[in-house]
């Protein structure tokens, strides 16, 4: 294998090389996967292959910097996967026919989820060999749809332990593979405690006492230190405002759980009630499998709502960018909502990056969000759906500055201890630690 896929540092013997299974690396989207793999670096043999490729657009200096550390499949290889398909199938027609019917012969939401998964089986039979000519001792994949296929293909190949990771969105709807998936992991890797109960208690209990909790780290440069309050302290019993305009704030895709046509709504009514505010509501796109579109029913929205002059659509943002879009913002709204296909976010990672730049939070209680935004405590959270709820919650703290700071100020404490890079890049690192060494005297036995 090349020197870009591989770790060259020096580790101690008997830790083992796990290989990291991804559609793309790195990817703007993702920042929280590239501050995962970077911190493992430091701390395992680890080795990155991507199904897809590079896709460098928005991406931080840091992560360009960073992306030639990978095996690149995609287009350019595929004339050697294909190869391997037809040597597999003609060596092994039983065994290829098996996994085959296993993980992509089912009922797909979408004719984008069935391709991927097509792609993703012929990937890891060529992953398969791969891996043994890398040294590779266990095979994970952050994410359970087309990277958890590919994983689970080679695993079953070549007899390496396999892991995996489900969020929100993956639960529900879950593929149809999902339960055989989870049954064939050696563990499961969640990032919050509302989805690793919902792991567990998924299907069958295939997971059942194999889930693994270890938050997402900060993906940002830290923070300025926070600045003491210049102006006079606020007399008993008074209440100040924030200055006017009070600047919102909104990031993400353009997803159908984001809630963001809650959120213009919401502006609506905080118009109306005299409220002098601008959004900046940034992102784009917003495609999800077999779910459609978000991007022109929010352009839509806007203008039905007569919002064009107080919410600012910048599009997407550079990772580069946000450190400032944050800090030139007095309040970060996230309004999240469960679909009714059941999909739904767990913690967004623009929620977390808020928090640790100092942003009071208004979110709703959405899945996994009160674990980070707890009412009264580091934000306001309100029901999800609930315009009004919204409207309410964030003309609270455009009118009142000091209960902003304090859950600011709490919201930033909780993000730098729960999301603390080095300690969750070691907890993980332990985690693969310790199931490998199960696995290998499971073997033994």
């Amino acid at each position: 294998m090349s020197q870009t896929a591989a770790e060259s540092r020096p580790f101690p013997e008997g830790l083992p090389h796990i290989a990291y299974v991804l559609l793309w690396y790195p990817l703007f989207t993702q920042p929280f996967i590239f501050r995962e793999v970077e911190g493992l670096r430091r701390l395992l043999p680890l080795s990155v292959f991507t199904l897809y490729g590079r896709n460098l657009r928005q991406c931080s200096t840091e992560m360009r910097a960073a992306a030639g550390r990978s095996y690149v499949l995609g287009a350019r290889r595929l004339f050697p996967v294909l190869g391997e398909v037809l040597r597999q199938t003609l060596l092994h027609p039983r065994r290829t026919w098996k996994l085959l019917r296993r993980s992509v012969c089912r009922r797909w939401q979408s004719w984008e989820t069935l391709g991927e998964n097509f792609w993703a089986f012929c990937v890891g039979l060529y992953l398969g060999r791969l891996f043994q000519d890398a040294g590779i001792d266990m095979i994970y994949a952050p994410w359970p749809r087309g990277t958890a296929t590919a994983a689970w293909v080679a695993a079953s190949i070549t007899g390496l332990p396999f892991a995996t990771a489900a969020r929100g969105d993956n639960l529900a709807p879950a593929d149809p593979d999902l339960g055989d998936k989870l049954e064939a992991a050696f563990f499961i890797r969640a990032n919050n405690a509302a989805d690793l109960a919902r792991i567990e208690a998924f299907d069958q209990g295939q997971a059942s006492g194999k889930v693994a909790l270890v938050y997402n780290s900060l993906t940002l440069p830290p923070a300025p230190p926070e600045s003491a309050p210049t102006d006079e302290p606020t007399p008993p019993g008074a209440v100040r405002p924030m200055p006017r305009p009070v600047r919102l704030l909104a990031l993400g895709r353009f997803d159908v759980t984001k809630g963001f046509d809650v959120l213009l709504r919401a502006c609506a009514l905080l118009r109306d009630r005299g409220l002098d505010f601008t959004l900046t509501l940034a992102g784009g796109g917003g495609a999800v499998m077999g779910l459609g579109r978000m991007s022109a029913q929010i352009v839509q929205l806007r203008k039905e709502l007569a919002l064009e002059s107080r919410v600012n659509l910048p599009g997407l943002i550079s990772h580069n960018d946000l450190p400032h879009i944050l800090e030139s913002h007095d309040i970060f709204a996230a309004p999240c909502i469960v679909h009714k296909s059941g999909r739904r976010d767990g913690i967004p990672n623009t929620v977390i990056e808020a928090l640790a730049y100092g942003l009071p939070v208004v979110s709703t209680t959405v899945n996994a969000l009160p674990e980070v935004g707890r009412d009264g405590e580091t934000g306001l959270a309100v029901p999800p759906g609930d315009a009004p709820a919204l409207a309410e919650a964030l003309a609270r703290l455009a009118d009142d500055a000091d209960l902003a700071r304090r859950l600011a100020r709490n919201g930033r404490r909780l993000a730098e201890e729960m999301f603390d890079p080095e300690r969750n890049s070691r907890r993980l690192a332990g985690i693969f630690i310790t199931y490998y060494q199960k696995w290998r005297q499971s073997c033994a036995a």
